[in-house]
């Protein structure tokens, strides 16, 4: 591996300490080199704070070397001013020589801008460096903004023989999730709750588990649950609706009077064409990534419209002999794993 592809390889495993917390910013690793040694490195602080070059920067112990120093970063330094300064500016400021860059921004904002800044004012920019890892990386934050989509990751729990759940009607007096996946699981689906900015359910799941959609067993943020209910059929003394974490519940009906705290109505038509509407309000509620934990016929949905990007099927031990078929996953199996006495596997719609 040549040296800058293997700084910025470097910077794509700082950048992942970002996971759960940069969104809608993206998750970015710098690194500063001297003479051949690291002297900074820095990750995107959570949502509002200082950007990866800006910590780099300020992690560094002398910064008389900044003025003979590399930087490299993930994705091109920001131009504009959000809730933070340009990255671009401060880099020209301390008079880093030198930057490389993994990836340009697609955010309109940026775009080109940063990389153009730099090199008008003298600084020497290599960009397209480690571009394929990095894309790799930055797949929430490109999807958003090259698809104007979230990132949208299907989720479900099956037996080995093939179902996810039991018949319909055996939890109606007592709702409530029908576990087929052990604790190990359940614990790493919690983690991967904490890592993504929303988590979505249709009406019948919500009904028929009653789940509570937030993040218990792994320390994290709980995502933005999201409840599909066109008709509002789910009952406000459930656990959705119970405030421990900001709900959006989308539906065609107008929104009671009084809302439960941390819920909020979104309108939408569901008509044939309703995913995609779906997408356009997630993608003006500036939501990067969506796990669909829903149930057959939600995730169905979105496979048969191709609205996926990652699959995530956990199977477990026990068959179930009957109740509701697991939906069927075409794409390209990237990784299987154990989890505990579970298989996992993770599918990508390529």
């Amino acid at each position: 591996m040549k040296i800058h592809e293997k700084y910025i390889s470097r910077c794509i495993e700082i950048a992942k300490k970002g996971l759960g917390t940069t969104a809608p910013n993206p998750m970015v690793g710098a690194v500063i080199t001297c003479e051949g040694r690291i002297i900074g490195e820095g990750f995107t602080s959570a949502f509002g704070g200082p950007h990866a070059e800006v910590n780099a920067i300020l992690s560094v112990k002398e910064p008389e070397l900044l003025k003979k120093a590399t930087l490299y970063v993930s994705l091109e330094p920001c131009c504009h001013h959000g809730k933070t300064p340009p990255c671009a500016d401060l880099i020209l400021e301390k008079e880093i020589p030198r930057v490389v860059v993994g990836l340009s921004d697609p955010n309109p904002k940026v775009a080109g801008k940063g990389i153009a800044k730099l090199k008008q004012n003298g600084c020497e920019v290599l960009s397209g460096v480690g571009q394929d890892e990095c894309r790799e990386h930055h797949r929430r934050f490109l999807m958003f903004h090259e698809k104007k989509r979230p990132y949208i990751i299907l989720k479900w729990a099956k037996s080995p023989d093939g179902f996810m759940a039991p018949p319909p009607g055996m939890r109606a007096s007592d709702p409530q999730p029908f576990w087929i996946s052990g604790s190990a699981s359940r614990q790493l689906v919690h983690k991967w709750r904490s890592e993504e900015q929303a988590i979505l359910v249709g009406t019948r799941t919500a009904l028929e588990d009653n789940p509570k959609l937030n993040t218990r067993m792994w320390k994290g943020s709980s995502p933005l649950r999201i409840l599909l209910d066109r008709s509002l059929k789910v009952p406000m003394d459930y656990n959705l609706y119970d405030g421990t974490a900001q709900t959006l519940v989308v539906t065609e009906k107008k929104a009671p009077e009084q809302l439960p705290l941390k819920v909020r109505f979104r309108n939408v038509g569901f008509d044939g064409a309703f995913l995609h509407h779906l997408m356009d309000a997630l993608f003006e509620e500036q939501l990067l990534s969506v796990i669909v934990e829903g149930g057959r016929e939600t995730l169905e949905a979105f496979i048969k419209e191709g609205l996926w990007d990652e699959a995530r099927v956990i199977t477990g031990i026990h068959p179930l002999r009957q109740g509701l078929k697991a939906p069927e996953i075409k794409g390209r199996l990237q990784r299987e794993f154990k989890s505990d006495k579970d298989r996992v596997q993770i599918w990508r719609n390529d």
